[in-house]
């Protein structure tokens, strides 16, 4: 295995900072393609929290080579303050270990303005990456080379990152280095594939890797989807398996405290408290806006329509253990549409918004399993609910993770893994 890609399978959220993190360990370059800083990834070492929304989550290891890539947009402001606070913990970046896309284009003051005042009707961060890639479709763009002329302190401090990076990542393929691409957002916002028009601006599918990094498709050895055993979303947009409404979400504080009385109406079936209770145990807010997610079960319907857009030949499946507490489990396998069944997915919005999903109940656990480290060690219950989602998914979960630290993940294959 020689070059990975690791791309969320969902609405983003999957928790791809943490398995890159866990998979960089033995790469020697981390590469991200797509996308701004409307990205959030948060990675915890020990007892230290990292959260970055533009720089590849690899960063945190010294000795790889992170880059920047030609497909994302990148926010000079933004891209700085990452830098500054790394070397403010000791880390000393230096083009040896961060190199800028000299193609990628640079949002810039006018886009965010531009966002702030037309993104709210699709629910975007607000962060000027529609906008710039308006601009980038339109050729009217400014690209990072550009932007490094100029004379300011933003230009003088970047300056000496940007190259043209598809010449490095090329020439490390050709020698054989493990190359590891770091997925942003997930498939279900997606340009094309997504739930248009509550979507990205990019794609951040695995075809977008090959555009937004400049190589070519048969360089990809492995396409890894990251996916959650659950699911969740940021802003508007239909989402099937939701449990309780959007509004609800919205009206609910992240400093509130989880209740008995709150355990209770979940196992009662009421669906806005097993939203909560997943929002809840899985810390589900937002790392770049802080908002609170829109929660559900899984979806079946939505993760094998993934495993198709991206070819993905194994999935790391991500916070099974924000499951525990509930008695039933469910897992959605099928939609039903105007009285019909299908199990392929809807790109047409108005029938996937009257989409309701059917699903199949599996028992639940009552035990922290955030500390076990094999997989015989799950309690039953958890080892039947990872291999449902293989027999669903038809590929098998190569790394299970149970918890946000290194140490709280479990190798199931290694045959995926460098």
């Amino acid at each position: 295995m020689r070059t990975l890609a690791a791309v969320g399978m969902q609405f983003g959220d999957e928790g791809k900072g943490k398995i890159v993190d866990f998979l960089a360990e033995k790469a020697d370059i981390v590469a991200r393609a797509t996308g701004g800083n409307n990205a959030g990834h948060t990675v915890v070492v020990k007892d230290t929290t990292y959260k970055f929304h533009l720089l590849p989550s690899g960063i945190i290891h010294k000795d790889k080579l992170s880059i920047c890539g030609n497909g994302m947009v990148i926010y000079p402001k933004q891209i700085i303050k990452e830098i500054s606070l790394l070397e403010k913990k000791g880390m000393k970046i230096t083009n040896k270990n961060l190199l800028i896309s000299s193609a990628a284009h640079v949002i810039t003051e006018e886009q965010v303005e531009k966002d702030k005042k037309t993104g709210e009707k699709v629910g975007t961060t607000g962060r000027g990456i529609g906008p710039c890639y308006m601009d980038k479709i339109e050729r009217t763009g400014l690209r990072m080379n550009e932007f490094v002329k100029q004379d300011n302190e933003e230009a003088k401090k970047l300056r000496p990152f940007v190259d043209d990076t598809y010449v490095i990542l090329n020439e490390a393929i050709e020698k054989g280095k493990k190359i590891l691409v770091e997925g942003a957002q997930g498939t279900l916002l997606d340009i094309d594939h997504g739930t248009y028009p509550y979507v990205t601006s990019s794609n951040p599918t695995s075809g977008g890797v090959c555009t937004g990094l400049g190589i070519g498709p048969t360089k990809i050895d492995n396409v890894m989807g990251i996916i959650k055993a659950y699911i969740t979303r940021v802003g508007r947009g239909p989402m099937p398996t939701e449990q309780g409404t959007d509004e609800q979400t919205l009206g609910e504080k992240k400093e509130d405290s989880l209740t008995e009385e709150d355990l209770k109406k979940a196992n009662g079936g009421e669906e806005y408290f097993t939203g909560k209770i997943l929002r809840k145990q899985g810390g589900e807010y937002g790392t770049t806006t802080g908002r609170a997610r829109r929660t559900g079960w899984f979806d079946a319907v939505i993760a094998n329509y993934a495993v198709r857009i991206n070819g993905a030949s194994n999935i790391a499946l991500t916070k099974l253990d924000v499951l525990n507490n509930l008695d039933k489990i469910k897992i959605c396998t099928h939609y039903e549409v105007d009285g019909k069944k299908t199990e392929n997915f809807l790109l047409d919005l108005e029938k996937l918004e009257k989409a309701k999903p059917t699903y199949i109940e599996m028992p639940g656990w009552k035990e922290d399993i955030s500390k076990i480290t094999k997989f015989e060690g799950l309690p039953k219950n958890a080892k039947n609910y990872v291999k449902k989602i293989e027999e669903l998914m038809k590929i098998p979960v190569s790394i299970l993770s149970l918890g946000p630290k290194r140490d709280q993940t479990i190798v199931l294959n290694e045959k995926f893994l460098f």
